[in-house]
């Protein structure tokens, strides 16, 4: 063979690169380099160890949620969901409902000073008419209604410094407390439940820095109703601010949140919400707000549950749909206020829009397997409204000349409701109603014992146990 036919053999490294332990370092690594590349090495399999954690506990977390109850509250803003919820916490999870009372405290307090506030402009309106030029003082207009008025306000100026404040902590884009929300998922409730710890000495003692601190002296309402007690209770009972109030058509006893024949009680340096005012209290939320809490007694104990409020004013249903899946029942409320017009939408009636409303669930194929389940809430309500002598046929033309009572408004609109429920499922299913109130809290704890069995046994009938 030829010197130019020989073929050239590669000459390879005596390690077999197969079972030699890869080191990372490269040529002429110095010690300080490869201590830097080690401890780079180390944080990132640190950090790999976290993340498949994390992807572990999402999994886990994905999986628990699947086996637990899932419902969904629907219903028009201000027809009573949160306080379904709120009844929900207490007969299942009456530790988790507990915890929060102090929360609720400050509810009930700013509930008392908007009360008080919607008095004042009432006044306002009647006495200050902005058209009229105001007259030069005198000495009999100094003693005048008007002047009166201005007393009163400068008098409550303190309240509502204080209501103030804690609206700019609740909501900070809010400019007029009329207007008040708090956003879904913003943490409203931990900022209201921080409050200094007391020490054994007596003294508060913080964690937090002392510009985090929400609730403190300067916007704590207890103290300023309590020395103003008198005087919100004499607004109150005056005969005139009553006939005011009427004239203008303003029933703050149907509101949310009223608690004014409740002064003597909330006014005072002690006070601690009961039962019934967390029940009552109103606090506007805005987006969607899953609770979640574990069922502390029954049969079901220590099993989860999600509860979900889409919020129901107009401009948020369109975001409802992707919470229909996987739900196993939904809880739909109607309060039967035949004589009201939506909030958004004063020449909508509200009883009209949740007949369409509830058409529209009943009629979607992503809930064809759900129990819908139907309360007609505020039935307080509703009794009040009747025993005033309001007409259901003014407002609702084809009620015709039945009796004006509860039971024949409650069957008429019932039937209504029961007739969109057969026609719209996309398959048979059950027809569930309820009058409720859900500010009665023996009679609603009851009545969600049987929506809870209900539930649960939809939840096997799913898994096939059943």
């Amino acid at each position: 063979m030829k010197a130019k036919d020989k073929v050239k053999v590669a000459s390879f490294p005596s390690a077999n690169p197969f079972t030699t332990k890869w080191s990372g370092a490269p040529p002429n690594e110095t010690e300080e380099e490869a201590q830097v590349r080690v401890k780079l090495m180390q944080e990132a399999v640190r950090v790999s160890k976290e993340i498949d954690q994390s992807l572990n506990e999402a999994r886990k977390a994905i999986e628990k949620k699947k086996k637990a109850f899932k419902v969904l509250l629907l219903g028009q803003s201000e027809s009573g969901k949160s306080s379904v919820l709120k009844n929900f916490q207490l007969a299942f999870a009456p530790k988790h409902f507990e915890e929060e009372r102090a929360i609720w405290k400050i509810i009930v307090q700013l509930n008392l000073i908007a009360s008080i506030r919607t008095i004042l402009d009432a006044l306002k309106d009647e006495y200050e008419t902005p058209s009229v030029p105001q007259p030069t003082p005198t000495e009999s207009s100094l003693r005048g209604p008007a002047h009166n008025l201005r007393r009163i306000r400068l008098g409550f100026s303190p309240l509502f410094f204080i209501e103030t404040n804690l609206i700019k902590i609740l909501s900070p884009d809010i400019s007029d407390p009329r207007e008040l929300c708090v956003r879904a998922g913003s943490g409203w409730k931990e900022l209201l439940g921080h409050r200094g710890k007391r020490a054994a000495d007596g003294q508060e003692s913080n964690d937090r820095p002392r510009s985090q601190t929400v609730i403190n002296n300067e916007n704590d309402p207890t103290n300023v109703l309590s020395a103003q007690k008198g005087d919100i209770i004499a607004l109150w009972e005056d005969q005139t601010v009553q006939d005011i109030l009427r004239k203008r058509g303003i029933r703050l006893e149907d509101q949310s949140g009223f608690f004014m024949n409740d002064v003597a009680r909330i006014a005072t340096p002690e006070y601690q919400p009961t039962d019934s005012d967390i029940i009552r209290a109103r606090i506007r939320t805005v987006g969607v707000e899953e609770h979640h809490f574990l069922v502390e007694r029954g049969v079901d104990a220590n099993s989860d549950f999600y509860i979900t409020d889409v919020g129901g004013t107009r401009s948020q249903r369109a975001s409802w749909v992707p919470y229909f899946d996987d739900v196993q029942a939904i809880l739909f409320l109607a309060p039967l206020a035949f004589n009201q017009s939506l909030e958004e939408d004063s020449r909508v009636n509200r009883l009209e829009d949740s007949l369409t409303l509830w058409r529209d669930i009943c009629g979607n194929k992503l809930l064809a397997t759900a129990n819908l389940i139907l309360f007609f809430n505020k039935k307080d309500v509703l009794n009040a409204t009747l025993a005033a002598g309001v007409s259901v046929k003014k407002f609702v033309p084809s009620y015709g000349n039945l009796p004006n009572d509860v039971p024949h408004v409650t069957k008429y609109f019932k039937e209504k409701f029961r007739n969109y429920h057969r026609k719209m499922s996309p398959m048979a299913r059950p027809f569930m109603c309820y009058e409720t109130s859900a500010i009665d809290i023996t009679s609603m704890a009851v009545l969600l014992m049987g929506v809870r069995e209900s539930i649960l046994r939809q939840h096997l009938r799913d898994g096939d146990i059943i």
